[in-house]
């Protein structure tokens, strides 16, 4: 089983950026796709963003394409998110999954983050 604790959260103004990282343990994050999903107050959890075992495939949200980037260290055990030009309405709880896959037209994951909060002010 792997544990995932996601950091670099914080409050930033719109138009600014964000890192995120999630930190694995307990397996090497290598066996898996991961993913970020995110949950806006009185919204559903929705993906954000995935990417393959190698780093060479990766998938994105139309809401986050262009302006958001995943990517991935496996030697530190470690996904990131880069997010750029943020918007009002990318304020939500973040959290990292490790197992992500397509579940018909969605994504869904094995394993799941606490959530790091990500609030953009306008």
């Amino acid at each position: 089983q792997v544990q995932l604790v996601e950091s670099g959260g914080g409050l930033v103004q719109a138009g600014g950026s964000l890192r995120l990282s999630c930190a694995a343990s307990g397996r090497a994050i290598s066996s898996y796709h991961m993913g970020w999903f995110r949950q806006a107050p009185g919204k559903e959890r929705e993906f954000v963003a995935a990417i393959g075992w190698s780093g060479g495939n990766t998938y994105y949200a139309d809401s986050v394409k262009g302006r958001f980037t995943i990517s991935r260290d496996n030697s530190k055990n470690t996904v990131y998110l880069r997010m750029n030009s943020l918007k009002p309405e990318d304020t939500a709880v973040y959290y990292c999954a490790a197992g992500t896959y397509r579940c018909g037209t969605n994504w869904c994951s094995d394993y799941w983050g606490q959530g790091t909060q990500v609030t953009v002010s306008s």
